[in-house]
């Protein structure tokens, strides 16, 4: 969010703080069918700068005083040495405050770690959003080990365990109380990751599936990017993905996996007309070791199955005619290696790289817009479920600001904009979705309705309590 002008530390009369901690809001005993989308609550702007900007005090002192919703920003350019994001306004540290409580470090999972704490110990509070606004784009990490998207939600996972209520699991109309002792997260900042962690898009998917009901896709960027995703076929026919990350170089993949998770993928060349494969291991945790990419023939468009534990069948098309090739290997796992052999011309077709099938299951990948999402979008179908999206487990709810174009809007409960754009607070209010107005930080800001969550740097200030008391803010 816009930065404001630093201040100088700020500390409340303990008379003051006393008396605000004794009266309670308005809302404080909301009725059971309120719903969560009509209700107002406190809640804080850039919540980790405590009273370096602003005059918030710790994180826990805001959960203490009614403050139902915090804002931490996060960066994950030091990913790599912390093995966590950090948190700061321009930089990781920048405009926090450590002291009263707050983490020591500026590493996110410290930050968390006070939030579930609290929330552990007050197991009846009204439902907690913790939002973070994500200050550099996540899709540039490459894999789950440099801070994919995946490995925030395996974070946020960690930190609020049974807590922490996935916005896939959602049910639309819940009401405040339903919620409580609920901790929701929420993706804000950099709009490419917010697009990324709901959709992905791509060039030529295709598919492979085992007897265990594990699944590989692999497409290319149109680029010249080679990424997979993983996953697992569920008793409900869905696709839960698992890992996502970029493992080479190439167009016009396929891939062919055996029931040990040993996979054989092959590929076209960017810019030449020369075929490659690599051998890699699935791991039970979804993530996948790649060895060395190495040539094996010259041609397009090529297609692989397995045929045995160790037997393969490649067919590619001729780079100059339409005549197909095909190809016999054995995969030698400990050498990550395929010796090829047999190479003849053959009347048969290529394999249907899109399509995997194993007994009555069936799995089949290919790009098509939905609704606002561009065209290329990756999708799948199965046996059970048609037309899902190839996404990120759906842990963190993805909010729609002000400015943003249809696909962020498309299914979005979290709506957001400055305080000062008051028709968009009121008309998004009005529409029944959650809303945010951040930099909240004067009396004539106060809509009808008011933004379920107004986000201020002073949240003891007598304006501020007494517009949130008259509007029933729940704690």
């Amino acid at each position: 969010m816009p930065h404001r002008t630093s201040r100088p530390r700020t500390v409340v009369a303990t008379a003051v703080a006393v008396l605000i901690a004794a009266l309670p809001l308005v809302g404080a005993g909301s009725a059971a069918d309120e719903p969560f989308t009509a209700a107002v609550f406190q809640a804080t702007h850039n919540s980790y700068s405590g009273d370096t900007d602003g005059a918030k005090h710790s994180l826990t002192y805001q959960l203490d005083h009614g403050v139902r919703f915090l804002e931490l920003d996060v960066h994950d350019n030091g990913y790599a040495t912390n093995h966590d994001y950090g948190v700061g306004h321009d930089s990781p540290g920048n405009l926090v405050d450590h002291s009263g409580g707050n983490p020591a470090s500026n590493n996110l999972r410290d930050w968390l770690a006070v939030v579930a704490s609290w929330s552990a110990a007050h197991p009846t509070h009204a439902p907690l959003v913790v939002m973070l606004d994500l200050k550099d784009d996540l899709t540039d990490n490459g894999s789950y080990a440099a801070g994919d998207p995946a490995a925030l939600n395996d974070e946020l996972r960690a930190a609020f365990g049974t807590r922490l209520l996935p916005a896939a699991e959602y049910s639309t109309g819940a009401t405040v109380d339903a919620l409580r002792g609920r901790v929701l997260t929420l993706l804000s900042g950099d709009a490419t990751t917010r697009a990324a962690y709901r959709r992905d898009v791509g060039y030529h998917p295709a598919i492979a599936l085992n007897g265990h009901g594990q699944v590989v896709e692999v497409h290319d960027s149109g680029g010249g990017a080679l990424w997979y995703w993983t996953g697992t076929y569920g008793a409900d026919g869905r696709i839960t993905w698992q890992r996502h990350g970029r493992y080479g170089s190439g167009v016009t993949p396929a891939v062919a996996l055996d029931d040990d998770g040993d996979l054989v993928e092959v590929h076209q060349s960017q810019n030449a007309t020369t075929l490659w494969y690599q051998t890699a291991h699935l791991g039970s945790s979804g993530e996948i070791t790649w060895s060395a990419s190495h040539q094996y023939d010259n041609g397009v468009l090529p297609s692989v199955v397995f045929t045995s534990a160790t037997g393969l069948r490649e067919v590619h098309r001729s780079q100059s005619t339409s005549q197909n090739w095909t190809w016999q290997g054995t995969l030698d796992v400990g050498a990550g290696t395929v010796t090829w052999a047999g190479n003849a011309k053959t009347a048969g077709p290529r394999y249907d790289t899109a399509t995997a099938v194993r007994g009555t299951t069936s799995v089949h990948v290919y790009p098509a817009a939905d609704g606002a999402t561009p065209a290329n979008t990756l999708r799948v179908s199965t046996d059970r479920v048609s037309g899902t999206r190839i996404q990120y487990p759906q842990t963190a709810f993805d909010e729609y600001q002000d400015g943003d174009g249809a696909e962020l809007q498309q299914g979005a409960l979290f709506y957001a904009a400055p305080a000062t754009h008051t028709s968009f607070i009121t008309s998004a209010r009005a529409s029944g979705h959650l809303v945010r107005g951040w930099d909240f930080d004067s009396a004539d800001q106060e809509t009808t309705p008011l933004a379920n969550y107004p986000a201020t740097n002073t949240p003891y200030a007598t304006w501020y309590q007494d517009m949130v008391g008259r509007a029933g803010a729940v704690r």
